[in-house]
């Protein structure tokens, strides 16, 4: 019978490697790292997360990758030992191992992280003005500039003044981590417009707004208002993170529940927006 199974047994610590990041639908390589002089003479790839399960192996010259895992049809064990995964999934995130043995006897385990993240949307942008009232210089227009992207987490927002060489904007003027941005305007500015930029690691999107466009008319009764950013957009923004924190630990917004909790995980309708202004 063969022994390899009781390889893990013998191994020494694991090295570490680094994340590696992919997009919902697209392909992902993690790489087999092998130190000068070791000839790999077998080499054995599972996914440690939710269950360790195994992917594709390497013995006596050939690879195999028809493991009864969830990965089954979408594996690919490369010539230099690499595994290859597409189309990726939102449940693939986890760790996984690969565990090399050489001619001599020595083994060798190396532990990834597969991150998989789903394309930004466009981005919503909205102009919150100060309505009278609110104190501002004359012939001047205080503005909030709020940019979100629906029913995503783990991502960044930045902004950016057009026309300018750099991002033309001063650090203070950002607030809830660069979702919400201070605009004070002068008649000059009619033309400016901003871009608002959200990204994750594997993709980018972008949303333009000009804030005089909404600045010049004056604030009719029922408007929104520059005061309504504090009521409205903020705590949007906290509960929006606060989702994307329950996802982490909770499997039913996660999309990465057990078979046996899949009858009280139910689909999610994703809330109504407002059309971006571009």
């Amino acid at each position: 019978a063969e022994n390899w199974f009781q390889f893990p047994s013998l191994l020494p610590a694991a090295v570490h490697g680094a994340q590696v990041h992919g997009q919902v639908g697209g392909s992902v390589l993690l790489a087999a790292e092998c130190p000068p002089g070791f000839q790999v003479r077998e080499a054995i790839w599972r996914s440690l997360w939710p269950s360790e399960e195994l992917v594709a192996t390497f013995f006596r010259g050939a690879p195999e990758t028809l493991y009864h895992s969830r990965f089954l049809g979408r594996a690919q064990l490369h010539k230099n030992l690499s595994l290859a995964l597409q189309p990726l999934e939102s449940g693939d995130s986890g760790n996984f191992s690969v565990l090399l043995v050489d001619t001599g006897g020595r083994a060798r385990t190396q532990i990834l992280q597969l991150k998989v993240h789903d394309a930004v949307p466009r981005p919503v942008v909205q102009v919150f003005i100060a309505v009278s009232g609110d104190a501002q210089p004359p012939k001047t227009c205080q503005a909030l500039l709020s940019c979100w992207a629906p029913n995503i987490s783990d991502i960044t927002y930045s902004w950016r003044r057009e026309g300018t060489t750099d991002f033309g904007i001063e650090p203070s003027s950002f607030f809830t981590d660069g979702q919400v941005l201070k605009v004070s305007l002068g008649p000059g500015d009619k033309s400016v417009a901003y871009s608002c930029t959200v990204s994750n690691p594997v993709s980018r999107d972008v949303a333009t707004v000009t804030p005089w466009e909404s600045c010049h008319h004056e604030a009719a009764p029922g408007k929104t208002s520059y005061k309504d950013v504090v009521l409205v957009v903020v705590p949007v923004a906290l509960l929006l993170t606060l989702a994307g924190l329950l996802s982490v630990w909770h499997p039913c917004y996660s999309g990465r529940s057990p078979p046996d909790q899949k009858d009280i995980c139910t689909d999610r309708v994703a809330p109504e927006t407002e059309n971006p202004l571009v």
